[in-house]
C-alpha cells in the first residue's frame, strides 16, 4: 500500500514540511559525499526558514502539556498498559523540558555565524556558490566527511527539540487514525463532513494502481478525485474507473 497525507490545517502543514526536513537533513548528514553535506546544510537553512515563520515552541509546549494530562487521565485502566504509558509520558516530559530549556529566536546561534550566512544568502542565485564566490566554503566542502559531519551535527543539534516535539505530536495524531474502505466511483468520491473536525486525512490504496488522489476538504465535505499519475507535463486525467481506497481520519 502507498498512503498520502493531507493536512487540514496550517499548523499540521508546517509540522510535516518540517519532519520531511529534518529527515532528508539527517540522512543527508550522514553520508560521506561533499555533495551530501552541501545538501545537508541547505536542509538546516530550510529548517530555519519554515521553524520561523509560526510560534513553534509554544504551540508544540502546549500541545505536549494536553497531550500528558490526557494520558494521565488513562492510569489504572486495564485496557492500557502502564509500561507503554510510563514511556511515553516520560517521552512527553523529557522533551517537553528541552523545548523550555531553548531560549531566544529559533536558530539564533546560526543567524550570529556570518560565515554561514553569508552562504545562506548566495544559495539563493543559482550557481552562487561557485568556489570563486565562496573560496571558504570550498575549502570546508574539501575538508574530511568526518570533519564536515562534525559541524553539521554541531549546527543542527541544537535545533533538534523541536523534531522531538513534533515528533511525538505527530505519532500521537497518526496513532489516533480511525479508518473506513469507500469506493470512488469513476475515480471521484465525496463525502460530507457534518461539521466534524479532522486535522489529518490519510488515503492509501495499493501502490500498483495508476491513481494518484487530489483531496480538498472543509468542515462541510471531504472531496477526493483520483487521477492518472503522468510525468509528461500533460493536463492530469481523472481515472475513469472505480477506485477502492481507505480513508483515515486523524484528530488529537
Amino acid at each position: 500500500m502507498i498512503s498520502y497525507e493531507f493536512p487540514i490545517n496550517e499548523r499540521i502543514r508546517t509540522l510535516l514540511r518540517l519532519e520531511e526536513l529534518y529527515v532528508r537533513t539527517a540522512k543527508l548528514a550522514a553520508r560521506d559525499d561533499a555533495l551530501d553535506h552541501h545538501m545537508a546544510l541547505l536542509g538546516i537553512f530550510e529548517i530555519m526558514e519554515v521553524a520561523s515563520r509560526a510560534d513553534l515552541k509554544s504551540d508544540l509546549l502546549q500541545e505536549l502539556e494536553r497531550q500528558r494530562q490526557t494520558l494521565a487521565s488513562l492510569r489504572n485502566n486495564p485496557h492500557i498498559s502502564e509500561d507503554a504509558l510510563d514511556l511515553v509520558l516520560n517521552e512527553i516530559e523529557t522533551t517537553h523540558g528541552r523545548l523550555l530549556e531553548m531560549t531566544g529566536k529559533f536558530g539564533q546561534y546560526l543567524r550570529e555565524n556570518e560565515w554561514l550566512m553569508s552562504i545562506k544568502q548566495r544559495v539563493s542565485i543559482p550557481g552562487g556558490v561557485c568556489e570563486f564566490d565562496l573560496p571558504s566554503y570550498h575549502y570546508w566542502r574539501k575538508q574530511s566527511s568526518d570533519r564536515r559531519r562534525g559541524d553539521l551535527e554541531r549546527w543542527l543539534s541544537p535545533l533538534l527539540p523541536i523534531k522531538n516535539g513534533l515528533d511525538i505530536v505527530l505519532k500521537l495524531l497518526r496513532d489516533s487514525a480511525k479508518s473506513n474502505h469507500f469506493t470512488a466511483k469513476n475515480g471521484s468520491f465525496q463525502q460530507m463532513s457534518g461539521g466534524k473536525v479532522v486535522q489529518l486525512l490519510k488515503v492509501s490504496l495499493p501502490n500498483d494502481l495508476p491513481a494518484v488522489p487530489e483531496l480538498s476538504a472543509n468542515r462541510y465535505a471531504i472531496n477526493i478525485r483520483f487521477i492518472v499519475p503522468s510525468t509528461s507535463g500533460e493536463r492530469a486525467k481523472v481515472v475513469d474507473a472505480d477506485i477502492d481506497f481507505t480513508l483515515s481520519y486523524c484528530n488529537l
